[in-house]
């Protein structure tokens, strides 16, 4: 037996070998092992921090994803997980990142007198409750706030949404507030109780509308609004609910003029509003006929895109509307010009030029240019949100806003103002466009003050 092992040893060498081998390796693997529990415990923290959707806004120890803007003082000092807008200090404090939908948890408390906000879907620019949104940031119960209007209390988006009182702890206590924005639905929660839950469509009072244009923003900053009061802030955690948008799908309130299909809803364009209301019916009816069948060999819908060839006339709906809000997304070449008429009346400009888009060009005596150029390069998609209450247009370029409740005057009839209702036309002239994501909401006149 012994002489058989021996000879059976000579010839396994080249198995020892590789025994010897896979030894080594299972050492090199435990060695490893011994490396993963930090990794594990590092790894099993990060998944602690986001399984619930939620991620850090303030790290605790520094502004790094923040950016401060209008800065007074000491603007604001992070120290030991808490983020302290000091008496002497404040300006905006904006994240770097922008968000839409989203869910926004943290808890602040409050000094005697206290004044803050919590920016939404805000520019960097710009007063924030007006061209944003505030959510108040305030010691309710402070002698010089006693007779504020119901919107400036703590809680209520500013001057928009009154947030029920009630719910707030003791001054120098930690309050706990969540804002979820969905749409133009925003709900806010203070110490487990729901202070503001709002429907930013329902808001219809001219006044309101004008003076904040930036309750209607898709998207925007977070941003914390300090006003040289001592106010302090810690666990600030948002969960982005964004979601990609779909072509031609309106969103809540909205309901599309563009199907993505056909041109149904759609007609040709008869001469101007003077000259059609001097037609007799039949005279109009075979004018619109002739109108309609010529559009449609030039306007077509492919591939969900409302497209134009640039070689017949304006399209125009076929119904009239009176006071409105409308999204539109268009596109243009390089030298491309269009308009997007309003009531019948031109015209919300479009086209390539160093002025930009979006003002109403054919004004006299009002504004006729943007305030700013917000328009994206030719041959890439732009969105127009355009409000029309009365007589006065408001107008977002790429969430920009470029026109801010301005007149707009009867082109046709100097001497009169605008018509109080009339169709929305996609203007020709003279070259290719494209449209899609016509949406629009309808809004009820003379209401008054509406509680959303």
């Amino acid at each position: 037996m012994r002489f058989f092992g021996s000879s059976q040893r000579f010839h396994s060498r080249p198995q020892a070998a590789a025994r010897v081998a896979a030894a080594c390796l299972l050492m090199a693997l435990l060695g490893l092992l011994l490396l993963l529990p930090s990794r594990a415990t590092a790894a099993a923290a990060a998944v602690a921090q986001t399984r619930d959707g939620f991620v850090p806004l303030f790290d605790g120890k520094s502004l790094n994803g923040w950016t401060l803007v209008g800065g007074t003082g000491a603007g604001y000092l992070a120290r030991d997980g808490v983020l302290t807008c000091p008496a002497d200090g404040g300006g905006n404090l904006f994240t770097e990142r922008q968000y839409s939908d989203f869910v926004l948890r943290f808890e602040f408390k409050l000094s005697p007198g206290g004044n803050n906000g919590i920016g939404i879907r805000a520019p960097l620019e710009g007063g924030t409750s007006k061209v944003g949104m505030e959510v108040q940031i305030l010691d309710d119960t402070a002698p010089g706030y006693a007779n504020l209007l119901p919107a400036q209390y703590h809680g209520s988006i500013y001057k928009v949404a009154a947030a029920r009182r009630g719910a707030l702890k003791p001054v120098g206590e930690w309050n706990r507030e969540e804002i979820r924005a969905v749409g133009r639905r925003i709900t806010i929660t203070l110490n487990g109780k729901k202070i503001v839950d709002a429907d930013l469509n329902a808001v219809t009072d001219p006044a309101t509308l004008r003076e904040h244009p930036g309750m209607r923003r898709d998207r925007g900053h977070i941003g914390l609004l300090g006003h040289n009061s001592l106010v302090q802030f810690r666990k600030i955690e948002i969960k982005d609910l964004g979601k990609p948008e779909q072509d031609n799908r309106p969103p809540d309130g909205f309901r599309a003029l563009f199907n993505g299909k056909d041109l149904k809803g759609w007609k040709g364009l008869v001469a101007d509003p003077p000259a059609r209301a001097k037609m007799s019916p039949a005279d109009l009816a075979q004018a619109q006929q002739k109108a309609d069948a010529a559009a449609r060999e030039h306007w077509r819908a492919e591939n969900g895109v409302l497209a134009y060839d640039g070689k017949n006339n304006s399209l125009c709906t076929d119904r009239d509307y009176g006071d409105f809000e409308m999204l539109v997304d268009w596109k243009i070449g390089p030298g491309g010009d269009s308009g997007i008429y309003l009531r019948g009346s031109p015209q919300v400009q479009i086209w390539d030029r160093p002025e930009g888009s979006g003002g109403l060009f054919n004004n006299q005596k009002n504004p006729s240019t943007p305030t700013v150029k917000a328009d994206r390069p030719p041959g890439e998609w732009n969105r127009f949100r355009i409000l029309m209450v009365g007589d006065r247009v408001t107008i977002h370029l790429n969430d920009v806003l470029v026109v801010n409740d301005v007149v707009m005057e009867n082109y046709w009839e100097r001497d009169k103002p605008i018509y109080p209702t009339g169709q929305i036309e996609l203007q020709h002239h003279g070259a290719p466009l494209y449209f899609k994501n016509i949406y629009l909401r309808e809004l009820p006149r003379n209401t008054g003050a509406t509680r959303p």
